[in-house]
């Protein structure tokens, strides 16, 4: 099952999206009406989104064309790529789009639904050490049960000749391991203090274990780079409770990147709207699947049909329609000119464009600001979005068939 898969309900009403595209003047009432009703309910209306209505032009260079469902890229010597491929296969892209043989010594990977070999990144020191990290979907056995799998984050050294991984070591293993294919999250990011943070889905079928503290499934993960636990972590203390745990509530987080403060951000699917952008602090619930912003695909509610509840976070926005939300990246590059500095870039699986959002302030006082569409005329799922070190963004799309794309300015800032 595809991982932007939102079943449409014919017994629902038109969705709010599909109201505001009518008319202008329909578009403009139908949002004052809306926000009094948010402002009426005590809910923020910043935090409230429906689907970007500008579009923003941008150029686009293909890289690299063919690609078989390619996961996510990351950045190596001399203008060249790694590529994760859905299939199990992690490519070398060279500076001139040509793709290589897949690199040897991944380790096996459970290949099916929304699973297979997914985030990449490399380490802040790879010049040095030449170390990656990768996600990906790992068979295993659970109380004598078969066809039980996890999500795990292994490292490795990428040879000096770019053909086999070695010293592969897996960092971490998801607990309990579940017989499903779905919501892995999977999304791993390096922060300022060295650390890994990795987002781990509930895995769909498991969404209670979102709350469950002595779970991995639904939350965000805080690891050293061994292997090991930080001991600044908000639960290591507890008995009762991993000690990997960072935040939880979470339901399947398939986007995350840094702030140009270092802070750590993500984005996460809900089921029919209520995806979301998420700050997570240590400790914090996120509270799924408690309450949530969307609705269940069957069209009943979620939890007692909540959005908000005592103890729990509230996501900085939420889509509804969802969008489908993945690859995330901030611009810090002045390639794109100072208006797009500071900018959120996120992908939109369902929609089919990469979505720009204006940060206006840091951390806890951040707020979004102007939205916008980019590449709504490439048709194509957007599954992965990055900045290399050079300053120019980079998306990948989804699919069989599927390309590396260079954004280029519309006009030359």
């Amino acid at each position: 099952m595809p991982s932007s898969f939102h079943p449409p309900s014919s017994s629902s009403p038109a969705s709010s999206v599909q109201l505001l595209r009518a008319a202008p003047a329909l578009r403009l009432a139908h949002l004052g009406v809306l926000t009094a009703l948010l402002a009426g309910a005590g809910v923020h209306s910043g935090a409230w989104a429906q689907a970007a209505e500008a579009t923003d032009p941008i150029q686009t260079e293909v890289v690299a064309r063919d690609l078989a469902q390619p996961w996510a890229v990351a950045f190596i010597e001399d203008g060249r790529f790694l590529v994760t491929e859905r299939g199990g296969q992690l490519r070398v892209i060279e500076a001139d789009g040509r793709a290589g043989e897949p690199v040897q010594g991944v380790p096996p990977v459970v290949v099916g639904g929304q699973g297979g070999l997914l985030d990449v990144i490399t380490d802040s020191d790879y010049a040095r050490n030449r170390t990656i990290y990768f996600c990906y979907s790992e068979p295993g056995q659970a109380d004598g049960v078969r066809n039980v799998n996890s999500t795990a984050l292994a490292s490795a050294r990428l040879s000096a000749d770019r053909r086999q991984l070695e010293q592969v070591k897996v960092l971490f293993s998801q607990q309990p391991k579940v017989a499903s294919q779905m919501h892995y999250g999977c999304r791993v990011v390096e922060t300022r203090d060295g650390k890994l943070m990795l987002a781990v889905g509930e895995r769909s079928s498991q969404a209670q274990q979102a709350q469950n503290l002595q779970s991995h499934l639904g939350k965000v993960l805080r690891i050293d780079k061994d292997g090991g636990v930080p001991a600044d972590n908000p639960f290591v203390s507890r008995s009762d409770a991993k000690p990997e745990i960072w935040s939880y509530g979470h339901r399947n987080p398939q986007g995350a990147a840094l702030a140009p403060d270092g802070t750590y951000w993500m984005t996460e699917h809900g089921p029919r709207g209520g995806d979301e952008i998420n700050i997570p602090r240590a400790g914090r619930n996120y509270g799924w699947p408690l309450v949530s912003f969307g609705r269940n695909y069957s069209g009943t509610a979620v939890g007692k049909g909540e959005s908000e509840g005592p103890g729990l976070a509230q996501p900085l926005l939420h889509w509804t329609p969802s969008i489908a939300p993945s690859g995330t990246a901030f611009v810090t590059s002045d390639r794109y000119g100072p208006g797009w500095q500071g900018n959120l870039l996120v992908g939109s699986l369902k929609f089919d464009y990469l979505e720009r959002l204006q940060v206006q302030g840091t951390g806890d006082q951040a707020t979004i600001g102007r939205r916008s569409k980019l590449l709504a005329d490439l048709g194509a799922r957007i599954r992965d979005v990055r900045q290399a070190p050079d300053g120019w963004i980079y998306v990948l799309t989804d699919g069989s068939g599927a390309q590396l794309l260079r954004l280029k300015p519309a006009s030359t800032p």
